[in-house]
């Protein structure tokens, strides 16, 4: 089951329990789009599908991608084609910025945020989301994992400060999100048992979460940065 099929599915607290890592991701760019005045630029660096879109209905949003992350996805929405490397923008036109699970797909990362921080203006925010523990995904074009260390160098070498990183749960919600991928792995005879050995586990665990205090096995990270 996806993260979106759960949505439509399960209720909002079971949702954030098995999909901590999605939920997060979610509320935390809620929460960005909220803090931002009203009818500022917005730039989705990696939008996709445009996923978050919604959140910024009442600003000046603007989607930027290559479109060649997921051949089943739908580009249709995406406002400017184009590498992030080499924005074709002017300096200093943005408010704000968001970059969800996107770094790691891009060949040149840092040249990335350079261009990012290039196109916001002094005192624009960054909301930044990066995988840490995560399988390959959007393959052949799935390139880096990050430390919050490579993360944090990253960001300061473009010219940002970072204001406040965080991890996206530990070890044991680690663990569950493996247990699930088995659930969703198996197939035919092997699907039942495997629900029945590993989903039970796999919705305890995190409960544990707290006893992994530095969260060096996590997902990934969700940072905000800001531009000088």
């Amino acid at each position: 089951m996806t993260y979106e099929t759960a949505k439509r599915r399960l209720p909002d607290w079971l949702v954030g329990w098995v999909y901590h890592f999605e939920f997060r991701i979610e509320t935390e760019a809620a929460r960005f789009a909220a803090s931002l005045p009203g009818s500022s630029s917005v730039l989705d660096a990696g939008a996709g599908e445009g996923r978050h879109s919604h959140l910024f209905a009442g600003h000046r949003y603007v989607g930027v991608d290559l479109c060649v992350g997921d051949s089943s996805w739908d580009y249709s929405g995406v406002g400017i084609l184009a590498d992030l490397t080499s924005l074709p923008l002017r300096e200093a036109s943005f408010d704000a910025a968001i970059s969800i699970v996107t770094l790691e797909h891009i060949h040149d990362p840092l040249a990335a945020l350079r261009e990012t921080a290039r196109v916001l203006r002094p005192g624009g925010q960054l909301f930044i989301v990066v995988p840490h523990q995560w399988e390959v995904h959007q393959a052949p074009y799935d390139f880096f994992r990050y430390t919050r260390y490579g993360l944090r160098l990253l960001l300061e070498k473009s010219g940002f400060q970072v204001v406040r990183m965080e991890a996206a749960g530990g070890l044991f919600r680690l663990l569950s999100r493996r247990l699930l991928a088995v659930v969703q792995m198996a197939r035919g005879v092997w699907k039942l048992p495997a629900l029945l050995l590993c989903g039970p586990p796999a919705l305890v665990l995190p409960l544990f979460d707290s006893l992994d205090r530095t969260s060096d096995f996590t997902l990934g990270y969700l940072c905000i940065a800001r531009k000088p």
